[in-house]
């Protein structure tokens, strides 16, 4: 199955402060509070307020100030419970339009919607929605038309680039980030961005080299994103300093969640991945191919049905939404919901249209050699099996019994037995025995599987194993008189039938030597 790349964290499309703000003696006030994101002293003086809505004659707009504390605070009942308590108004509206959706009340969101009015205010508040709800492009074209109008407002042009980046357009992201840092070149989140861009552009080591600046002149605005900056660093280094990190962050960064849960599978920790995922609700498709990665793995290793049938279901989904049916990884999603429904033909058909950004990827070239194999086309799926470098890969028993069929298939059965002879003794060398013996039966290729045969009847005297091995050997002795093996291999023949205790075995052997001796062969 797939498993998703680690994500780094881009950060929220939070207000950027185009302007700096000198520091004042004064006793700060609401709305710089709540700029500065000091919302607790904010809330503080705002609890003033509500004990002044108590008293006669008080400006009811208050409550709708407390609530958007509330709301930044992360107290989203006290603010909704607040918000009501305020007179209609366009943030009011906006207020609401975004708690509902914080509550999922689809209902509420669409009401509120419809309540929204073609002023700045109102439209980023539905820009910002739709990115929440990955609706990127149409959060785009409302950032890009207030832009027309209102150059000055820079940060805008730092949201576009996020949902850029959320479409995979990391070139243009970039383009349209710089236009920001070159008027405020210090900033952490853009900077952040710019790293993540680095990232999916190049490497670990380039992104690293964008944030070095960034920590190396720590500023109030870095202590903001510190948390950010300490997750990323871990994506960056390939999951480096993971149980470290990430562990403290998981309910702080939602990335967090995602790359411990990746971290856990590339460390073959399915359980601890599943326990981390298992409550999550998904909400993105990041989270849905996720969550059905860790469904499939942990229903392949303990062999449960429901886990397959989820991790299907949740591949659908990404797979055949509108969004996402057209991306590489719903194309991927679609092919893993058919390798988990044994539907191999299916599955070619969505590898096959994304094979050319693969290229030498172990992960995909190991589902691809499958899929080939188990549609009957042993010889492509031979050679794909064999561009695999990954030595965990190689050393797995789903790569060795499907390499071994094909060499079986493509009529290269010494090849197969040599994989079985590299192996250790243990269950899984066991059961590559008895592929190797059936496998070679079924294909007239008799010596190597009475060989195969002759370990399997020493390691466990079952009966059907030396009728396997009685077969194979008569099945070699056919082919000697029909002049289709060299007369030579009698020999080998003769000293596998010795090595079993079964009372027809002389009967046999008696027929074998008599015609040996017409024939002048020595054995």
């Amino acid at each position: 199955m797939m498993l998703s790349r680690a994500k780094p964290a881009v950060g929220a499309a939070a207000p950027l402060g185009d302007k700096r703000k000198k520091k004042g003696k004064k006793v700060p006030q609401r709305d710089e509070l709540l700029a500065q994101r000091d919302f607790t002293g904010a809330i503080a003086l705002l609890e003033e307020y509500e004990a002044l809505t108590k008293k006669p004659g008080c400006n009811p707009d208050v409550w709708v100030n407390l609530a958007c504390t509330y709301f930044f605070l992360g107290m989203y009942t006290q603010a909704e419970q607040s918000a009501l308590k305020a007179p209609k108004s366009p943030l009011q509206n906006r207020l609401l339009f975004h708690l509902a959706h914080k509550f999922s009340d689809e209902k509420k969101l669409m009401s509120f919607h419809q309540n929204l009015q073609d002023i700045t205010e109102d439209q980023l508040s539905l820009a910002s929605i739709h990115y929440m709800r990955s609706h990127y492009q149409e959060a785009i074209d409302i950032y890009k038309r207030i832009l027309l109008d209102n150059r000055e407002y820079l940060a805008l042009n730092v949201y576009v680039a996020l949902c850029y980046y959320k479409l995979d357009y990391y070139d243009v992201s970039q383009d349209v980030l710089a236009v920001y840092l070159q008027q405020v070149p210090d900033s952490t989140i853009a900077l952040n961005l710019k790293a993540c861009n680095h990232f999916r552009l190049y490497n670990g080591k380039a992104a690293e080299a964008e944030l070095k600046s960034l920590m190396d002149n720590a500023s109030s605005s870095f202590e903001f994103a510190k948390e950010l900056i300490k997750h990323n660093l871990v994506v960056f280094r390939g999951g480096e300093g993971a149980l470290q990190v990430l562990p403290p962050l998981v309910d702080v960064i939602p990335e967090a969640r995602l790359n411990l849960v990746i971290y856990y599978l590339r460390q073959d920790d399915v359980q601890e991945a599943y326990n981390l995922i298992k409550d999550l609700e998904p909400a993105t498709p990041q989270e849905y191919i996720l969550k059905g990665v860790v469904n499939a793995a942990l229903g392949q290793e303990v062999g449960s049905r429901d886990h397959l049938k989820i991790a299907q279901q949740f591949f659908q989904l990404v797979g055949g939404s509108a969004s996402e049916c057209d991306t590489i990884p719903g194309r991927q999603c679609m092919a893993s919901c058919f390798f988990l429904l044994r539907q191999f033909d299916d599955v070619l058909i969505y590898l096959n249209s994304v094979k050319s950004y693969f290229y030498n990827d172990d992960t995909f070239n190991f589902n691809y050699a499958q899929a080939k194999a188990a549609t009957g086309n042993f010889s492509e799926g031979e050679e794909v099996f064999l561009l695999i470098q990954s030595e965990k890969i190689k050393n797995d028993y789903v790569y060795l019994s499907w390499l071994a069929r094909c060499y079986i298939m493509n009529k290269k059965p010494r090849l197969a037995w040599e994989l079985y002879l590299k192996m250790e003794n243990s269950g899984a060398s066991f059961s590559l025995l008895q592929l190797i013996a059936n496998d070679c039966y079924k294909m007239g290729q008799f010596y190597y599987s009475a060989q195969a045969f002759d370990v399997l009847e020493r390691q466990d005297p079952n009966p059907e194993y030396w009728e396997g091995k009685r077969g194979a050997c008569v099945g070699i002795f056919q082919m000697i008189l029909a002049g289709r093996e060299p007369k030579e291999t009698l020999r080998k023949v003769l000293h596998l039938l010795r090595s079993t205790g079964n009372p027809q075995v002389e009967y046999i052997i008696r027929i074998m030597k008599k015609w040996a001796k017409d024939n002048r062969v020595p054995v």
